[in-house]
């Protein structure tokens, strides 16, 4: 379990030491982070979305509540 929590320290750590190396603006790292949390959430609901119409999303309505 300790492992698996390291490994995702380790991937958060890794994008937000890269774009501080860059030294870039606060304003421009925010919008550079809200951009991508933007795209993943859109692929997020393409993938729901195909399963759902798949019949294979039964499950993914219980995760969610729907």
């Amino acid at each position: 379990m300790t492992g698996d929590v390291m490994l995702y320290v380790v991937m958060l750590l890794l994008p937000i030491s890269a774009l501080v190396a860059r030294r870039l603006p606060v304003g421009e790292m925010v919008k550079m982070a809200l951009a991508w949390l933007a795209i993943f959430l859109l692929l997020f609901f393409v993938v729901v979305a195909w399963q759902e119409a798949m019949g294979v999303g039964a499950g993914m309505r219980g995760l969610l509540g729907l």
